[in-house]
C-alpha cells in the first residue's frame, strides 16, 4: 500500500506538474471530497477534474515544488509553492501574462492507497495582489 506523502507526491507530479489530469483517478476516489472548493468547483471526482482543467487553462506552465509533507496515519499535510504564467481569466481577472508565484498547504486523508478528502489552503489574496486586481496593501 503506497504511503500518503507518496501518493501527494505522485499527484502533484503527475497531474499537477505534467498536466495529465486523467489521472486524477489514480490518486482520488471516485466520491472525494474537496472540504474547501473553488468557487463554482462542483463534487468528487468530476469536480476536481473540471477545475483542475479550467486552472491548467489559466496557468498553462504552472509548476508546484513540495517545500515540505508531514504524514501521520492516513494523512499528510503537504506544504507547497507553485509559479506560473496568466494565460487566461483567474476570478474575473482577464490574462495579464503576468508571472505568479504563491504559497499553501493541503491536508489529504487517505482510505485504501487513494484520497478521500482534502482540504488546499492557498494564498489567493497574494495572487490577486500579483495580478494586479488587488491593489498592495498601504500603496
Amino acid at each position: 500500500m503506497p504511503t500518503p506523502s507518496s501518493v501527494a507526491r505522485g499527484f502533484i507530479e503527475e497531474v499537477l506538474n505534467q498536466g495529465n489530469i486523467e489521472a486524477c483517478g489514480k490518486y482520488f476516489h471516485e466520491d472525494m471530497v474537496e472540504q474547501v472548493p473553488m468557487p463554482g468547483q462542483g463534487p468528487g471526482l468530476k469536480g476536481l477534474k473540471e477545475m483542475l482543467t479550467g486552472f491548467r487553462a489559466t496557468f498553462p506552465d504552472i509548476h508546484w515544488t513540495i517545500e515540505e509533507q508531514i504524514e501521520e496515519g492516513d494523512k499528510v499535510v503537504t506544504r507547497f509553492e507553485w509559479s506560473a504564467t496568466h494565460q487566461a481569466e483567474f476570478f474575473g481577472v482577464p490574462a495579464t501574462g503576468k508571472p505568479v508565484k504563491t504559497w499553501g498547504m493541503v491536508i489529504d486523508r487517505l482510505e485504501g492507497g487513494k484520497i478521500q478528502d482534502t482540504r488546499i489552503i492557498m494564498d489567493s489574496l497574494g495572487i490577486l495582489i500579483q495580478l494586479g486586481a488587488v491593489p498592495m496593501p498601504g500603496a
